[in-house]
């Protein structure tokens, strides 16, 4: 399957407009979004921009029911009560009840979730590792992928918001054992980056998070990738 992955949205509408275009354009079968739709600098008492950034998230997932969603850490921060840099208490009312709205609409509740699987790629926000996984459950290692995954969007929340989870890894910079490696692909956002790459069965896809003066920091490009080889192409936007 070629798959579309829309990285780290923060309150940036035109995203699901480029995502839309590429799937109009029949390049990709489906699509899964990593998230982190609220929060971003100095947004926080523009209250009508994060609705309007949900509704379009919410109208997109309309328009493709099968797409799949990986909860960031700023989406789970509302949802928990957890305050994460650039929260917005003027916003969190909106915040909540739009999740809550993005969740009723989809198909299958399990479509959004913390890491999801499409055949041999696992798709989260920050990566999956072997010390994570053997954190919850050593007997994990020996276990269907599917019971792993369903294990990890089950875990405590205090499991979860801790810096070596899905949610919050950040493996660019430093060398981790990740999941399985040998077999799966594992798709992230969460950590701004240049440009797309690949390090340790890991692509890094956060290419359009801003400086706090707005500037964009990453390549204008999303990719596609074949789940079932793990190969993978840009696609400028």
């Amino acid at each position: 399957m070629r798959v579309l992955v829309i990285p780290d949205i923060h309150l940036k509408t035109w995203i699901f407009d480029q995502a839309e275009n590429i799937m109009n354009a029949g390049k990709a079968d489906s699509a899964v979004c990593l998230m982190d739709i609220p929060d971003d600098w100095n947004m926080e008492f523009q209250v009508k921009r994060y609705k309007e950034t949900f509704d379009r998230a919410i109208e997109y997932a309309n328009t493709y029911p099968e797409t799949l969603w990986c909860y960031g850490n700023h989406d789970i921060s509302y949802l928990w009560g957890r305050l994460e840099t650039g929260y917005s208490p003027y916003a969190e009312r909106t915040v909540i009840s739009k999740l809550e709205q993005l969740a009723n609409i989809l198909c299958n509740p399990s479509q959004i979730n913390i890491i999801h699987r499409i055949d041999n790629v696992l798709f989260s926000h920050g990566g999956l590792t072997n010390e994570f996984v053997k954190w919850l459950d050593e007997d994990l290692f020996e276990a269907d992928i599917d019971d792993v995954v369903a294990v990890v969007n089950g875990a405590p929340q205090d499991y979860l918001w801790n810096d070596l989870s899905p949610l919050w890894l950040r493996p660019q910079n430093v060398d981790v054992d990740t999941f399985r490696n040998d077999i799966y692909h594992q798709v992230v956002g969460h950590t701004p980056v240049e440009r797309i790459f690949e390090k340790n069965g890991i692509i890094s896809t956060d290419v359009f998070s801003t400086y706090r003066d707005g500037r964009q920091i990453g390549e204008s490009a999303m990719i596609i990738i074949d789940t079932e080889t793990g190969k993978y192409e840009k696609v400028q936007v």
